[in-house]
């Protein structure tokens, strides 16, 4: 669980890359320069931690390419305060930008071994949701709702209206919609029954994953 000057080295240069592809929001790129990468990700790719790629976890699952977890998050404007429910905890690396942009966060999911894995590793490296979840992220967390923001950090074959319908208004879901390839799609809630849909390009992202294993 080492954090060295190298290591930081790697991320300011990682940032910089970053910026070159379009992240201009500061506070993404900043919590990028400070979150450890390579603790999130096994120990024989650390080589690779600080390049822009996605890479293998637990479960068939990916840790997300640092620009797609960056461009996700500048694009939701996360505010300090900011109730934001995150579909697919994964690695947990997507989850601790989301605490350095100094968000409330819910996160879910479904996958019981990263489950295990990641509500443990994350408060030992210091960063704590306000909860976390073992479900099927399709329901999103009635409960909670309304949230400022959703964000989906897998590809999902339709957008589940549970999660439209937890929306605050003038709040953002941003979820990758599709099959092979997916469409980055944001919706912004307008009123209780109006929605305004925004395409932001593809992605590839893993499948979004119905119900619990």
């Amino acid at each position: 669980m080492k954090d060295t000057s190298k290591h930081q080295g790697l991320r300011n240069q990682l940032a910089t890359v970053l910026e070159a592809k379009g992240i201009t929001d500061n506070n993404v790129l900043n919590a990028i320069r400070e979150i450890p990468r390579h603790l999130f990700i096994d120990s024989s790719f650390e080589a690779h931690a600080y390049q822009d790629k996605a890479f293998p976890i637990a479960a068939e699952q990916t840790i997300s390419m640092p620009y797609t977890v960056a461009f996700q998050s500048q694009t939701l404007e996360i505010k300090p305060g900011d109730k934001v429910l995150e579909i697919g905890t994964g690695s947990g690396y997507q989850t601790a930008v989301l605490l350095e942009l100094k968000a409330v966060v819910y996160s879910i999911e479904r996958q019981k071994e990263l489950f295990k894995r990641t509500s443990l590793f994350l408060p030992k490296i210091g960063y704590k949701p306000k909860r976390f979840i073992f479900g099927d992220g399709y329901i999103g967390l009635k409960e909670q709702a309304p949230f400022d923001k959703i964000i989906v950090t897998a590809g999902a074959p339709f957008v589940p209206n549970p999660l439209l319908a937890q929306l605050k208004i003038g709040g953002m879901l941003l979820i990758p919609v599709g099959d092979k390839t997916q469409i980055m799609t944001l919706f912004i809630r307008k009123s209780a029954k109006e929605f305004e849909k925004h395409e932001l390009g593809d992605f590839a992202f893993v499948p979004m994953l119905e119900e619990k294993n």
